[in-house]
């Protein structure tokens, strides 16, 4: 029903309460007809004559535009105001739960901006809870059903969210058609700092899915763009991701040149949750690319765990930081200190949908490897099949079940590895 339809009703159903007719409520401002015609909603009132209405029928502007009083106004904008700061702060469980009830309230059916707000928000603390499935199912419907009521920057941030979250799934076709037609359709301006970021999710799309000629030249492309703009928000985006396709390239130099220039520009203008990530990204470069420097990886994963915790960052982002540090514990031969770390990340993300609990677990198998500790690593590797065995389709999951085969083949499961091995190319359908 069109928003003008019940503006109408509205005033209706108070005429009738207040025991007003038409005429007695127009006069003698309006004529009878006008107001019938708002009332039948063939008309859309002016914010004046809206005013005027909300005086002579004894009720707040606020009811007439939006069907709630003043007070339950403020309700629903205190409930996403709290909401939003459980988000920020890393209380995910909380905001989502907070999401869910603001959408399960009436008042706020009527309220397009502040329902789109709180459906977006429920999809953001889904993905950061580990509900990768939910976020998507609300983030299309926000595309599809509220299109008309989002800003262009909020499409653009829906677009980035879904990409995003297909991307973690390892759905790579969806995460490129989501972000490619989202270029499309919202770039016909030009670039900015929104779209820049959008296309520097894509490019990493790109990147997972063994796309390297048109990550190359996408790369090349936001780099520019980045350039043009002057922006740090843009400059960091687009430098962040090229690093990634230049350390694929076998430009290892070049990759830490971006990666450092995004750092510097991160570590003067940007907010410190996002500087913790990038840290990390840097220590994980040098970590691959500068195998002498380990231990100067290490302690810079270490310092943005520091960072994470100080900026109250979800379950995932500190799960995520044990996970590369398990995997530096590893390539510094630390196989029992990288066992506390995989446990760690198993701690946090139990029973929560996604591929850490996974990762983590095949760390946990190499460092029992390592450890000569052949049954715990053959117990963790069953593990990891069972979740392969029902996990969906994708390239991830080839991935997966690719290391999975290799580490079967170390512990001399030659059988059950080359069985992993058919699973992986069947998820590729080869």
């Amino acid at each position: 029903m069109a928003a003008q339809d019940l503006v109408g009703q509205r005033i209706k159903a108070i005429r009738r309460q207040r025991g007003l007719s038409q005429a007695q409520l127009a006069h003698p401002e309006l004529s009878d007809s006008y107001v019938s015609l708002i009332e039948s909603g063939k008309r859309t009132p002016t914010p004046a004559v809206l005013e005027l209405l909300a005086q002579k029928l004894d009720c707040s502007l606020t009811y007439l535009v939006n069907g709630v009083t003043a007070e339950q106004m403020e309700d629903l904008e205190v409930g996403l105001s709290f909401a939003k700061m459980a988000l920020e702060n890393g209380e995910v469980d909380e905001a989502r739960r907070r999401y869910a009830e603001l959408l399960a309230d009436g008042n706020l059916q009527g309220l397009a901006s502040l329902r789109v707000e709180a459906r977006y928000g429920y999809a953001l603390a889904s993905e950061a809870c580990g509900e990768l499935a939910e976020a998507i199912s609300v983030h299309e419907q926000l595309s599809e059903s509220e299109a008309e009521t989002m800003t262009q920057e909020r499409k653009i941030a829906v677009a980035l969210a879904l990409c995003r979250c297909h991307r973690e799934r390892g759905d790579y076709s969806a995460a490129v058609r989501v972000g490619e037609q989202a270029l499309e359709t919202l770039g016909k301006s030009g670039w900015n700092d929104a779209l820049i970021e959008l296309g520097s999710t894509l490019l990493g799309v790109y990147l997972r899915r063994g796309d390297m000629l048109r990550a190359g030249h996408f790369a090349a492309e936001l780099l520019a763009a980045a350039d043009a703009l002057g922006t740090p928000r843009a400059a960091v985006a687009a430098c962040w991701n090229a690093a990634y396709v230049a350390e694929e390239a076998g430009r290892g130099e070049e990759a830490l040149t971006l990666i450092e220039r995004a750092l510097a520009i991160q570590s003067e203008t940007g907010e410190p949750r996002n500087l913790a990530r990038l840290r990390q990204a840097h220590a994980n470069l040098v970590l691959n690319l500068c195998p002498d420097d380990s231990e100067k990886a290490y302690d810079l994963l270490l310092r943005a765990q520091r960072e994470m915790e100080s900026a109250a960052t979800s379950t995932f982002e500190r799960a995520l930081g044990a996970l590369d540090l398990a995997w530096a514990e590893i390539v510094l031969h630390h196989p029992e200190q990288a066992v506390e770390y995989a446990r760690t990340v198993v701690d946090l993300v139990r029973g929560t949908p996604g591929w850490m609990e996974t990762r983590a677990a095949l760390l946990l198998s190499q460092a029992h490897f390592l450890l000569h500790q052949d049954e715990e690593a053959a117990a963790e590797l069953d593990t990891v099949g069972q979740w392969l065995e029902n996990a969906p389709p994708t390239r991830k999951t080839a991935e997966d079940w690719m290391t999975l085969a290799e580490m079967r083949r170390r512990t001399g499961e030659e059988e059950q590895s080359v069985v992993a091995y058919q699973r992986a190319l069947a998820c590729v359908e080869l």
